[in-house]
């Protein structure tokens, strides 16, 4: 093969990977069912002042099971990859310091991708997760995202409320704001 032949050849390589990373880049993440980082196509069934949907966990600080406590529930439904669900783990951690004496608390992973968005989602992922943004709340790992397919509202995070008669008290997605929060879980401790 001459030399012109081999730098035709090379031209044509290169244009063909340039034109291929350019549809990959426009068309954004494609693993799983990532969209931005707040959506999601999942809607779970829960919803406000209904029953809430049974679930059980394995979470950092021991197991969770919503049918045995008679404490009101504080249920986050997160992506470790979400920019929203990363910054609300600060709001959370402050609930949780004031409040985990009289609040169950239990965030569950609700994505099958990675925090980098690109892998799965793993257990070691969540862990990360927690270490990288100082997590003290419990937190369980959901392989088949069993809770978000329950819980997810169509957006990171999905935060509910459950009162002790086991009744969704508060039920919405995104950044919550502390004040927002607060009283909810005043409300529900009512």
């Amino acid at each position: 093969m001459n030399r012109r032949a081999l730098a035709a050849i090379t031209t044509v390589v290169v244009v063909a990977i340039v034109v291929v990373a350019v549809v990959v880049y426009s068309r954004g993440p494609t693993h799983g069912s990532v969209q931005i980082a707040s959506q999601s196509p999942v809607v779970g069934k829960a919803q406000e002042g209904k029953t809430a949907p049974q679930f059980e966990v394995a979470t950092t600080a021991g197991y969770f099971d919503l049918s045995k406590t008679h404490k009101p529930v504080f249920l986050e439904v997160f992506a470790t990859w979400c920019p929203h669900c990363q910054r609300e783990t600060a709001i959370i951690d402050r609930l949780y310091a004031e409040y985990h004496n009289r609040v169950d608390f239990v965030a569950v992973s609700g994505s099958d991708t990675a925090m980098d968005g690109t892998s799965a989602s793993s257990e070691l992922d969540v862990l990360t997760w927690i270490r990288q943004f100082h997590v003290k709340y419990p937190v369980a790992y959901d392989p088949i995202l069993n809770v978000a397919n329950l819980y997810l509202q169509g957006g990171f995070p999905t935060i509910a409320i459950i009162g002790t008669n086991k009744k969704i008290r508060y039920l919405d997605d995104g950044e919550i704001a502390y004040g927002e929060l607060d009283s909810a879980l005043r409300s529900a401790l009512r």
